[in-house]
């Protein structure tokens, strides 16, 4: 199946989404800070990849900030990139609040970009990475090349949607003449994860496709590897990336995310919280305790004095 189909093919499962968005669907991309608009809608929608730790961690976060608004929130949990665009631009989702939309999603966001109204970068510097244990006797993707036998023959990577697969397939491992000796195998983010942990308990070597902010740089012994080539792109922001027309009827709602910046210190606590201090089940307690820590952004976000 052409990309093009797979595309189609998400979008149609898209426009089966359950979730009712807020107002309109209609509406020009703006591509630009929201200057606030209507405040008629009572309730967002927030999409987002639950294995992405960075969406998992701001959508938590939103939706304690909205609902101390007197917001209704609802999620769209969706395990791949395709489909949530496609849900996005179709109205079914009103905000995917942590989009990968310079580089990592680029493609999405042009296929769909007359539906999509972008509210702006809350964290700047993202990149995408191949990394191995710290023990690991290589330092660059070049000396991937002709050491296929320390790893198996295998790069662990995640989900096949993600746009880091797909430039791991399709810039890197040509890039450096890994398409031969290397296969990528494809599974899912706690997939990976966990053969990472497996191998590095066994003191082995392994090679996986990771990025930053990701919680796991800092709770396993790993680094990444130099890319002379700059076949992982360039730096890119993560975004707020709203349906078409979202800042018309959520004009409060746009405003606050289109004015919204996270620290790497900020944002490393946040996560950290969410996913490693409470996890599961208590997201609402580690947001709370995050906002405990971060009064300044209690006071911005929240309202509160």
């Amino acid at each position: 199946m052409t990309r093009r189909g797979v595309r189609l093919a998400a979008g149609m499962a898209a426009l089966a989404l359950t979730a009712t968005a807020c107002g309109s669907d209609d509406g020009e991309n703006t591509d630009a800070t929201a200057s606030g608009g209507s405040d008629t809608c009572d309730s967002v929608t927030l999409g987002f990849i639950p294995s992405w730790t960075d969406g998992l961690s701001i959508a938590h976060m939103w939706k304690d900030v909205l609902e101390t608004r007197g917001y209704e929130v609802e999620f769209e949990e969706i395990a791949d990139a395709a489909p949530l665009y496609a849900g996005l631009a179709g109205g079914d989702i009103d905000v995917y609040p942590s989009a990968w939309s310079e580089v990592t999603h680029a493609d999405y966001r042009e296929e769909y970009e007359d539906d999509l109204e972008d509210l702006g970068a809350w964290y700047e510097g993202a990149v995408l990475t191949l990394a191995v244990p710290e023990y690991t006797e290589i330092e660059s993707i070049e000396d991937l090349a002709g050491n296929a036998e320390m790893f198996g023959g295998q790069i662990i990577g995640i989900e096949p949607g993600a746009g880091l697969t797909r430039t791991t397939k399709e810039s890197v491992m040509p890039g450096y003449g890994l398409t031969d000796s290397y296969e990528l195998v494809e599974s899912s983010t706690t997939a990976m994860l966990a053969e990472l942990q497996a191998a590095i308990d066994a003191e082995e070597d392994i090679v996986v496709t990771l990025w930053r902010p990701f919680w796991a740089n800092s709770e396993f012994p790993i680094k990444d590897l130099e890319d002379p080539q700059g076949t992982l792109g360039e730096p890119e922001g993560l975004h707020s990336m709203a349906r078409a027309g979202f800042s018309d009827d959520c004009g409060e709602v746009a405003e606050l995310m289109s004015d919204f910046t996270l620290t790497d210190e900020q944002y490393g606590s946040l996560e950290n919280k969410v996913v490693n201090e409470y996890g599961e089940g208590s997201y609402d307690e580690a947001v709370d305790a995050w906002f405990e820590e971060n009064p300044e952004l209690a006071e911005t976000l929240r309202g509160e004095s």
